[in-house]
């Protein structure tokens, strides 16, 4: 426990010096809890809506998910219609969609195989281990959030892979993640309902 306690915090340590003074010392506050937070937990599980950019084409699914640690990512999809009910199991970094045993392929977003039915694992892997060269708190709308934004950084704004979250700064609820390619939004995921399970504290 100790050790991985250790982890954490250096962990949680540099989210905080890749931060800087970008958004302020309590944005950087807020930052500390939700990495935090999503280290920390077991399981997720929720609804969204996912849109792919291909350029000449573009898909829009609905989600529902699941995400469980050291297990597997499960997305059905429950729109479009044509689709609906085919679920994908995802499981130490293998994906495939099925739907009465036929393969659905919309083929990858970039060149390193993003699909859209990667887009959970990929958000959960920025927030968890990603790079973070910014972090705001902002206004969406009527909703107040904080911004995280997580690239290479060897990179500068608008050039190579990009991405970018929203969370609520109560619950630390994901409410929108997006991924972009030197500037362009190649997937976007805006989600209705996002739940988290935390692992019990060593105190308990």
């Amino acid at each position: 426990m100790r050790k991985r306690f250790c982890a954490l915090m250096m962990i949680l340590a540099l989210s905080l010096s890749a931060c800087g003074s970008t958004g302020g010392y309590e944005a950087e506050k807020l930052l500390q809890k939700v990495r935090g937070s999503y280290l920390e937990m077991l399981s997720c599980m929720g609804k969204g809506e996912i849109v792919a950019d291909y350029g000449q084409r573009v898909y829009h699914f609905s989600i529902d998910f699941s995400w469980e640690k050291d297990g597997e990512t499960v997305l059905c999809l429950t729109a479009p219609e044509n689709v609906a009910g085919a679920t994908a199991r995802i499981k130490n970094g293998e994906t495939a969609l099925e739907f009465d045993g036929v393969m659905i392929e919309t083929g990858p977003l970039n060149e390193d195989g993003l699909t859209p039915i990667d887009v959970i694992p990929a958000l959960l892997h920025s927030i968890q281990e990603g790079y973070i060269s910014e972090c705001v708190q902002e206004e969406q709308g009527e909703d107040h959030t904080l911004h995280m934004i997580c690239r290479d950084p060897d990179k500068t704004p608008g050039n190579g892979i990009e991405t970018q979250m929203w969370f609520d700064p109560e619950s630390f609820s994901l409410l929108c993640g997006e991924i972009s390619v030197d500037g362009v939004t190649i997937i976007r995921c805006q989600f209705s309902e996002f739940s988290i399970t935390k692992a019990l504290s060593e105190e308990e």
